[in-house]
């Protein structure tokens, strides 16, 4: 699991559906996947979008987050309201439990069980904090949308940036934090379609 083998998985994917070229949109490792593609296959990508995320390496700083789902016994819990509350220690942003219970589902037989392989992102975590490995850059129109109340894409950030995409625009919604789509739905929503109307 890295970003060269899912790049590789949304070329598959577009093959597969016989589509030549695409708008792509990522949202933080979706966004480096999303960037990765980019610079690997430029001429399927006519617009990129990426939200709240830099093509650099950040700190591991979910790993503890990853520790804390991976300690839990899903088999003792019958509700996901009891893996919420079993979670609310390690992880007290009410908000983020939520979104994370998302990836809780149940199996034939009833029982709790991840959707995601959970080791998998645990084993290939610091390949998931790495920053991209662009094969060139991408010259074609480009938009980074960054929360105001986020440290993911600080002022620093840019020229780094703009080395690998030459006509990124920035773009920051100040009341966002890093789930930027999910703090203001309809900002978000004009500056992707503004942008892409307009390329």
């Amino acid at each position: 699991m890295n970003y060269t083998v899912m790049s590789e998985d949304v070329c598959d994917f577009m093959d597969d559906c016989g589509l030549s070229s695409s708008f792509v949109l990522g949202h933080s490792m979706g966004g480096k996947v999303a960037m990765q593609f980019a610079t690997e296959f430029p001429n399927k990508v006519e617009t990129l979008i990426v939200v709240d995320i830099a093509p650099k390496t950040y700190q591991p700083s979910h790993r503890p987050m990853l520790n804390a789902l991976l300690s839990l016994d899903l088999k003792i819990y019958k509700s996901f309201g009891e893996v919420d509350a079993a979670l609310a220690a390690a992880i007290p942003d009410a908000s983020l439990r939520q979104f994370l219970l998302k990836n809780l589902t149940r199996d034939k037989d009833g029982r709790l069980t991840w959707k995601i392989d959970l080791e998998a992102i645990a084993r290939n975590y610091d390949n998931l904090a790495a920053a991209i490995a662009p094969r060139q850059k991408f010259n074609r129109p480009a938009c980074f949308i960054r929360g105001g109340r986020s440290d993911y894409i600080p002022d620093d950030d840019i020229s780094l940036i703009r080395k690998t995409f030459p006509q990124a625009e920035i773009k920051t919604i100040p009341n966002a934090g890093h789930w930027v789509h999910a703090d203001a739905p309809e900002e978000f929503l004009k500056i992707v379609t503004d942008f892409l109307s307009n390329n």
